[in-house]
């Protein structure tokens, strides 16, 4: 039995609030992105532009689209059309003479190296501590000698709330601790941009506030952040932007307030009645049952 949803609203954001501020280009640039996985077109002309210290929320059902354009804009899929700028910068390809040619690695990964991801399921490695799985990029990619990264590992383990379990190993912590040890390891390399792909589908409902917390306190020290997400009630509450894909496209983009609350699109409309549905809180009386 799941508890009521909190969708209530703060006064909606400003549009400058909404949208880069001016004059400034955003960290994250996608226009008319398109893939395709055989005969299935699963992007189909997304654009969406997402400014420094930014939240955007991307909703929809299964199926539509969102963890797929995640994965572009984190150059772990390949796109077919279109274009992902990272801070300026083109994403996957490279312009020779006229022609679009697919980037090297090293060029991939020096535009991407300021994006951190975190995913559905944690990725830990299970022989090494809670430590030593945020170490291990710091000092195998970053170079950092052990000491440096050691240091820089603990500040982020308590920066998630885990200070304590650095020497624990992932079989002896809660789904929602290893999610937030997933969550250090990724701001251990000090990312611009942080990408969250349905962080807490594979929690337990008890385990989600304590991911949801760190992720909400990350909003509010100004991270630039797109999350794929099925919990409304943070999107509400901690989106500056709020996306519902449906098919491969944007089909509403706007402010918590006027997604949630405004928007009279009939696909985004029986989603969010489908939400609310599946996710109703009963109480039953000595002679009828009521929905909370």
């Amino acid at each position: 039995m799941n508890a009521p949803v909190d969708m209530s609203l703060s006064p909606a954001p400003t549009a400058a609030a909404t949208q880069p501020a001016s004059g400034q280009a955003p960290l994250i640039d996608v226009c008319d992105l398109r893939k395709r996985y055989g005969e299935t077109e699963v992007l189909r002309g997304v654009d969406l532009q997402i400014g420094k210290s930014e939240v955007v929320c991307i909703i929809g059902p299964s199926g539509s689209g969102k963890s797929t354009l995640l994965r572009c804009i984190a150059a772990l899929e390949t796109y077919d059309q279109g274009e992902v700028r990272i801070e300026g910068e083109l994403l996957g390809y490279s312009d020779r003479n006229g022609k679009r040619m697919r980037a090297s690695a090293a060029e991939i990964n020096r535009v991407r190296r300021n994006v951190g991801m975190v995913f559905q399921q944690f990725n830990l490695w299970p022989h090494m501590t809670a430590l030593g799985n945020v170490m291990e990029a710091l000092v195998r990619v970053r170079g950092m000698p052990t000491r440096d990264a050691r240091a820089r590992a603990n500040a982020m383990l308590d920066t998630v709330g885990l200070s304590h379990k650095g020497d624990a190993y992932p079989a002896k912590l809660s789904g929602g601790q290893q999610q937030r040890v997933a969550i250090a390891r990724a701001l251990a390399m000090e990312p611009h941009i942080m990408l969250f792909d349905e962080p807490t589908s594979a929690l337990d409902p008890e385990l989600v506030g304590e991911v949801l917390q760190v992720m909400k306190q990350l909003a509010r020290d100004g991270m630039t952040m797109a999350v794929v997400t099925h919990e409304m009630g943070f999107a509400a509450q901690v989106a500056d932007k709020v996306v519902f894909i449906d098919q491969g496209r944007i089909a509403v983009e706007g402010s918590p307030r006027e997604v949630f609350h405004d928007a009279n699109q009939p696909r985004l409309r029986q989603f969010l009645q489908n939400y609310f549905d599946r996710n109703a809180f009963w109480t039953r009386g000595a002679d009828d049952v009521n929905v909370v």
